[in-house]
């Protein structure tokens, strides 16, 4: 019989009407001894406010540089079911579309080899197993890519790419997210499987400006939706938004950023400055049946956004303004610029630098210089205030 462990403090998180992780241990406990053990030493941790697992050393699977953290406790006496306790990445379909087959074929492989937790989904975007033993990898590994399924990313090197749902479910995706985002997946095989890189590099892929994966503030590489044409305006919807009580003036046109929309109370007409909108989508989130993308579609590159890790959060910078991703030129265009980035920033980025901060650091003048891109205005975050583009004038302009 698993010994049975007091756990007070756990207790007081699984009150409140929110979902709790301490919960779904609890449950798993029963079946697991893994995940026994787990409750026993989270609470040692909560009474002693210290944690007590510690990197041992690097452990994964043959071929593969990335995929598995390793986690031990420090605890094996007290605790021995999680003296080993590594966590494995899987590689997660784009969108997150799952058949109930595949939840439970590979639910089933976790509760034959790990502890039966999971994390659905990683802020990367993998499906997380929490959990197992070093000696228990390889067979995982051998069960879960005879079901089809891959390990995900880790470490310096490509995380997992992942995506909106896109075109799949999404009326306002302006380009194929899931296609993108499995083309850039089989792409970087190599760079993903096998860590290279100063640091972590991840790709995101949002199907409009609503941004739905954070792309903005959580990817080094990120393609956002935008459309380079006119807003499409239904006159009629407008006008009934109006009828049906919807202050238009207050909560749409007022909340423009760029104040670029006009609308006229008598004839309820609603007219936009296409040339200053920014494609930010509030009005069209507002007026959905009246409002929507215009058709010439495509993305805005971004590059070089964090998290607060080291030298602090950082949002993503406008690369190249739009790119048609329906064109497979173009798409080749942007992979082959995605490469030259990367060669550079490995040539010359500091260990555990972000792309980002790379940026940052050398300055994105210099950097644009270094992968033989021009300078867009859309590239300067405030203008006219210490822009770090700089125009030169040739002999024969001065």
């Amino acid at each position: 019989m698993p010994k049975e462990y007091k756990t007070p403090k756990l207790d007081e998180l699984e009150k409140g009407p929110w979902p709790s992780f301490v919960k779904e241990i609890k449950l798993a406990a029963k079946q697991s001894e893994m995940s026994n053990d787990l409750l026993g030493q989270l609470e040692q941790s909560y009474d002693e406010r210290l944690g007590h697992w510690k990197h041992g050393g690097i452990v994964g699977v043959m071929g593969y540089g990335g995929g598995v953290i390793g986690r031990y406790s420090d605890l094996p006496n007290e605790y021995p079911k999680v003296s080993h306790f590594h966590t494995i990445r899987v590689n997660q379909p784009s969108g997150w579309f799952y058949t109930s087959e595949a939840l439970r074929t590979i639910c089933d492989i976790w509760d034959r080899h790990g502890s039966g937790l999971t994390n659905m989904h990683g802020s990367t975007g993998d499906m997380v197993f929490l959990g197992t033993r070093t000696e228990e990898l390889e067979p995982i590994f051998e069960e879960l890519t005879e079901a089809g399924w891959d390990l995900g990313g880790s470490g310096s090197d490509v995380r997992t790419p992942s995506c909106c749902v896109g075109k799949a479910r999404c009326e306002w995706a302006c380009y194929d997210t899931m296609k993108v985002c499995y083309d850039i997946t089989m792409r970087y095989q190599d760079e993903l499987h096998r860590p290279a890189f100063p640091y972590k590099f991840k790709f995101k892929f949002s199907g409009c400006p609503n941004d739905c994966v954070a792309s903005i503030a959580r990817s080094d590489c990120s393609l956002i939706g935008t459309w380079k044409d006119d807003i499409r305006i239904d006159d009629a919807e407008v006008a009934k938004y109006a009828d049906d009580g919807l202050d238009i003036f207050h909560d749409v046109v007022l909340n423009c950023p760029t104040k670029a929309m006009h609308f006229d109370h008598d004839s309820k007409k609603l007219t936009v400055e296409n040339e200053g909108c920014v494609r930010c989508m509030h009005c069209i989130n507002v007026m959905p049946k009246a409002l929507r993308p215009g058709l010439d579609t495509g993305a805005i590159f971004l590059l070089g956004a964090k998290a607060p890790i080291v030298e602090g959060a950082l949002l993503s910078s406008v690369i190249v303004p739009f790119i048609n991703l329906d064109d497979e030129e173009e798409f080749e265009d942007f992979c082959d610029l995605v490469d030259e980035m990367i060669d550079v920033w490995c040539e010359e980025g500091k260990n555990r630098e972000r792309i980002g901060e790379f940026i940052q650091r050398v300055g994105m003048g210099n950097f644009l210089e270094a992968v033989g891109l021009e300078p867009a205005p859309e590239m300067v975050a405030y203008p006219r205030d210490n822009p770090y583009v700089f125009y030169e004038m040739d002999g024969e302009d001065e």
